[in-house]
């Protein structure tokens, strides 16, 4: 038994100091296709989110309240993917935390910052979608590109101060120490996972869900009502201009309804269980806990291939910008909704 226990080598930690955290231990194999997955993923993330960015940006035709919106989600998505995968890809697959304390701090910042920004400009484009589904008449009116600025900018102040409030501000930890939950060991990066941001940031999440699962139940009731009294229209009056107006717009509330789900579907498991772990005394394994954080970063590579497989106008703008003709100043008023 003594020399089978002598032949079993302990795990490496990740930093030569007592009470250094355990690396993680895969084979060759297994480290490389896990890098190799997450690589993709980061990829995938930023180079979709920089098309709808450089499409929204440079063609004029693109230049609505609502596609501002969608602008200023992909950049939240882009930022997510330059700025927190790559460490996160390197946390999960070491099981360590090698950049340091306040750099574990301001990647929780980061992070917090865009999935909260993502959230709340998926709610503002659900008003938006409410509003032009439900009431089309005053919809011109009422969302301008001056309503779509004050909504990107709520869309970002509220999450900065948010965040920065309990990640940065001493007197509320210091306040608050025994539902903080102290690091398990030298080169752990877990600020998040703790009573305090479990029960805060459930709410925060799921309110916004609610709003926007109630608006898209809503949008779906009036839009199935119009497109029956406008089919009802046609066929007395034998015209089909209307119903192509109406079309387009339903069509729009769909695409983003399905973005809505896919955001639910993706941050739901992660939400409810860091709620739920922090009323057990934390038991999520590690592991469960990267694959549920990571299904929820894999929402910021989904909106573009939802918009990819949804609008003619984007697959056009990508075509362009992918065949270098963006460098073109005359292809910024090209009309892309054009058959």
């Amino acid at each position: 038994m003594n020399s089978a226990m002598e032949a079993t080598p302990p795990s490496p930690l990740c930093f030569e100091i007592n009470g250094s955290c355990y690396r993680t231990l895969h084979s060759f194999g297994v480290q490389l296709a896990i890098y190799l997955v997450c690589a993709m993923g980061v990829l995938l993330t930023v180079l979709g989110n920089l098309l709808v960015v450089i499409s929204v940006s440079h063609f004029k035709t693109l230049h609505t309240p609502t596609n501002f919106l969608l602008l200023s989600l992909a950049l939240a998505d882009l930022l997510l993917g330059l700025t927190v995968l790559p460490f996160s890809t390197i946390r999960s697959v070491e099981g360590c935390w090698y950049f340091g304390d306040d750099f574990c701090r301001f990647h929780t910042f980061l992070d917090t910052l865009f999935c909260l920004t993502s959230i709340f400009h998926l709610c503002f484009i659900s008003i938006d979608r409410h509003c032009a589904i439900c009431d089309p008449l005053l919809y011109p009116s009422k969302f301008t590109l001056r309503v779509a600025g004050i909504y990107i900018a709520i869309g970002w102040g509220v999450p900065v101060v948010y965040t920065s409030i309990f990640l940065y501000t001493k007197a509320i930890e210091e306040g608050l120490t025994q539902f903080l939950q102290d690091m398990p060991c030298i080169g752990s990066c877990q600020l998040l996972f703790n009573k305090l941001w479990g029960w805060i940031n459930f709410p925060v999440f799921f309110f916004p869900c609610l709003i926007m699962i109630g608006l898209y139940v809503k949008i779906f009731i009036v839009a199935t009502r119009q497109a029956r009294q406008i089919s009802n229209m046609n066929k007395i009056i034998g015209s089909k201009h209307q119903l192509g107006a109406t079309k387009t717009e339903r069509k729009a509330a769909k695409t983003l309804g399905i973005a809505v789900g896919i955001y639910l579907l993706c941050w739901l498991p992660f939400t409810i269980d860091t709620m739920v772990d922090s009323l057990v005394n934390f038991i999520t394994p590690p592991v469960v806990f990267d694959v549920l954080i990571w299904f929820a970063y894999f929402n910021s590579a989904c909106n573009p291939l939802i918009y990819v497989f949804s609008y003619r106008w984007f697959r056009k703008a990508v075509k362009l910008v992918l065949t270098r003709q963006v460098f073109y100043a005359r292809t910024s008023t090209v009309d892309l909704f054009q058959e």
